[in-house]
């Protein structure tokens, strides 16, 4: 099973990193790998995240929260990561 990422996904890890970078350059770095690193494991397990209740197909689309940050990923034949954001902001 592999991990893919939407345009939406790499934008919000674009923006996440920057947004933090500018305070913290070491934090960024160090978010960043937390969050691959949590995606990375959906690979092997990809059900842990809680179901999106309000999705079509809410057993499929699953949010993973990985410390203040949530990823939006659906389950398929792959792991498709549909979006990233810090769990203050405006769910998507």
């Amino acid at each position: 099973m592999r991990a893919l990422y939407t345009p939406e996904s790499i934008g919000d890890l674009q923006r996440l990193r920057e947004f933090i970078e500018i305070k913290n350059p070491q934090a960024a770095r160090r978010i960043a790998k937390s969050i691959i690193k949590g995606i990375s494991q959906l690979k092997t397990l990809p059900l842990p995240g809680a179901e999106v209740d309000k999705a079509p197909n809410p057993e499929m689309v699953r949010d993973l929260i990985i410390g203040n940050y949530i990823v939006r990923y659906l389950v398929g034949a792959d792991i498709n990561i549909l979006r990233v954001w810090n769990h203050k902001e405006k769910r998507l």
